[in-house]
């Protein structure tokens, strides 16, 4: 089965290709904030980084990406899901929007839970990320601790507590 025809990532429970795609691909604009969050969220899966960025507001110094860093996390991760919170304003007639959402993900066997809050604008007709802050979330590790003693897992020759256990 095709990306496209696959149910989409952003937890809408419809198909990628009536979903997020067209958004993501530029076929259409994104009608609303949440709309745009969850097609960010796809981006993030699909590791469509351009998307990303071209989804910020850039005007007044705002969202210095780091392209690599950001196709690192992309690429990176095992993306498990989207929840959106709360959304307030953000609607096709409003100019201003918030969502509230967590990211689930495991990056280098750590299972983790981006929250934030994030803050969307309406220029010349196109949502866009403007800024957002974080809230903090406990990290869950996912398989065995390693313990002090033993070989790192990076490869050294050294034990952990020497090397990347510091």
């Amino acid at each position: 089965m095709s990306n496209s025809n696959k149910i989409c990532s952003c937890g809408s429970g419809k198909s990628y290709a009536d979903c997020c795609e067209p958004i993501i691909k530029g076929t259409r604009l994104a009608s609303t904030a949440e709309e745009l969050m969850r097609a960010r969220y796809s981006a993030y899966e699909h590791h469509e980084v351009d998307f990303i960025i071209n989804s910020c507001d850039h005007s007044e110094g705002l969202n210095e990406i780091d392209r690599e860093a950001t196709r690192s996390w992309s690429e990176e991760s095992t993306w498990h899901g989207l929840k959106i919170l709360r959304v307030e304003k953000g609607s096709a007639n409003d100019t201003t929007g918030v969502v509230e959402f967590q990211a689930t993900y495991t990056r280098k066997g750590l299972r983790d839970v981006h929250h934030e809050i994030g803050n969307f604008t309406k220029i010349d007709g196109q949502w866009k990320y403007s800024t957002g802050h974080l809230k903090t979330v406990t990290v869950v590790r996912e398989g065995r601790k390693i313990g002090r003693n033993e070989p790192c897992p990076c490869g050294s020759g050294k034990k952990y507590k020497a090397c990347c256990g510091r």
